[in-house]
């Protein structure tokens, strides 16, 4: 193959996933387009609609610059328990096929998978061209993610950095075609970031995420009922990077844990039960402590972050610590009972 060759080869399919929100669905597609019309070759937009509403689709058809597929499901949902909303087992299907459709039917090695609810930042197409190496060459990694759980303005400041996460963030994220032969087979009736969440399905596999987000998810409305949209995913803060002129290869898994190892052990350590007060009082970074779910949730509320786990994994957390700004440049590390052993930094 003549080196050029591959300049045409597109990075990733962005793939769209709509229902019923013809509005939210508008504002999603003219952000993207915003963005992507000098990148059109390199990310070829599509739009999968799950049902028959019609504004829906004619919405999609309405724009020229992509290509509309329609998801008809006629089976009947049971779900496994009583009072359960059958919306879950929908869009878990919905997921399987469009997927199907963009890794087997259109052959794309990797897609971008974005929902109708969604604007993106300026450097969201870059940030996903540089970490797509990563991605393939690192199987350690599972999905590159444009989330971070604890993204609200208040947390982050640098928006260069990513992490490696144990937690998947979904909400804009990127996956490839092996991980698809994977995990496509054995695809859950319903709740699918959960079921990605579970340590059976990641393998110890992780998550790069950024510090900043580049997505901001504007839907209060919809099967979760936008019950983290007011507090956790209003104030996220979008950025715009140049990621041509970084370096990423601290990401790799070898690198990265050293690298990370590193913050952590030069942080200062905080005790006590008053750890916003005491980390405020301290210039430069800090770690704290928790023992348990019941006493990492503990802090976490006292700092305002996620308090949620799934399957014994903190939102945001490699191994075990969770990381975040507290009033602008401090890091703080909440730190896990293993962590440290894990970090290889027991004597920090």
């Amino acid at each position: 193959m003549h080196p050029r060759a591959n300049c045409k080869m597109p990075v990733a399919a962005v793939l769209v996933m709509a229902c019923n929100r013809a509005d939210y669905l508008e504002r999603t597609i003219k952000s993207i387009l915003k963005y992507q019309s000098s990148l059109a070759s390199k990310y070829p937009l599509f739009v999968s609609q799950d049902g028959e509403d019609p504004h829906v689709r004619s919405k999609a058809l309405s724009f020229n610059q992509l290509t509309y597929m329609q998801h008809l499901d006629y089976e009947p949902v049971h779900t496994d328990r009583p009072g359960e909303l059958i919306a879950y087992y929908k869009i878990a299907r919905h997921y399987k096929w469009a997927l199907d459709q963009l890794f087997y039917k259109h052959n794309f090695n990797r897609v971008i998978i974005l929902e109708d609810d969604m604007e993106i930042a300026p450097d969201f197409f870059e940030y996903f061209g540089a970490t797509a190496s990563l991605l393939d060459n690192d199987k350690s990694i599972m999905a590159v993610s444009s989330w971070n759980d604890n993204g609200q303005k208040q947390f982050v400041q640098d928006p260069h950095a990513l992490y490696r996460s144990d937690f998947f963030p979904g909400l804009g994220w990127m996956l490839s075609k092996s991980t698809w032969n994977e995990l496509s087979p054995k695809w859950p009736k319903a709740y699918w970031d959960d079921w990605l969440r579970l340590k059976e399905n990641h393998k110890g596999r992780q998550f790069i995420r950024p510090e900043i987000c580049r997505t901001y998810n504007f839907g209060e409305h919809g099967s979760s009922f936008g019950q983290f949209f007011k507090q956790y995913l209003e104030p996220i803060k979008l950025n715009d990077v140049d990621w041509q002129s970084i370096n990423l290869s601290y990401l790799t898994e070898d690198k990265y844990i050293k690298h990370f190892a590193s913050m952590v052990k030069n942080a200062r350590p905080v005790y006590g039960t008053d750890a916003v007060f005491k980390a405020s009082k301290i210039d430069g970074d800090v770690r704290v402590q928790y023992k348990n779910q019941l006493d990492f949730e503990r802090i976490a509320r006292q700092f305002g972050i996620f308090e949620e786990w799934k399957d014994g994994v903190p939102r945001t957390a490699y191994k075990g610590v969770v990381v975040f700004r507290y009033q602008t440049t401090r890091r703080v590390f909440i730190v896990g009972p293993e962590s440290l052993q894990q970090l290889g930094i027991e004597h920090a």
